[in-house]
């Protein structure tokens, strides 16, 4: 770990350390996920989606940024490579195959309501731990997510 002035000890910045780069490993994952979505719908309603899955990687990108950042402040390293998050993503594989939106929407509603279910979890982890920021930090990235995972679902309810 890096040396700061963090007036938080060192054994809490190393545990929520592992926890945010496995939230940072979640939110790459997904980014690439929404992005295999926005890449590859096809159907009635493929303008809509396209910019839709488009807007969900540019936000769960700036989660990404925001999670790292956080690591690096606590005085670690934030492991943000393709392979890492490809080995420490507890989200599922994105099906490559599909491509009617509808698959999408269900596909990409998984993958948002998994990373926001993980995040809300570290919130409580973060709390517990006494580190009120991180808690802050991940209460703000699931907020963002369960509103992304609303806009996806809608075009799957009536």
């Amino acid at each position: 770990m890096h040396k700061t002035k963090i007036d938080i000890s060192e054994d809490v910045r190393e545990q929520m350390i592992e926890i945010l780069n496995a939230r940072l490993a979640d939110s790459l994952d997904l980014k690439s996920q929404a992005k295999q979505a926005h890449w590859n719908v096809k159907g009635m309603n493929f303008i809509a989606l396209h910019e839709l899955f488009d807007q969900v990687s540019g936000e769960v990108e700036g989660y990404s940024d925001m999670i790292a950042e956080r690591v690096t402040t606590l005085g670690g390293t934030a492991e943000g490579t393709v392979r890492v998050a490809a080995q420490k993503s507890d989200l599922a594989q994105y099906p490559l195959e599909i491509t009617e939106g509808a698959d999408h929407v269900e596909a990409l509603s998984n993958a948002l309501a998994g990373f926001a279910k993980n995040t809300r979890a570290n919130v409580d982890d973060a709390d517990k731990a006494g580190d009120m920021i991180t808690a802050d930090l991940f209460t703000e990235v699931a907020r963002g997510t369960d509103k992304l995972l609303w806009f996806v679902e809608a075009h799957a309810q009536s």
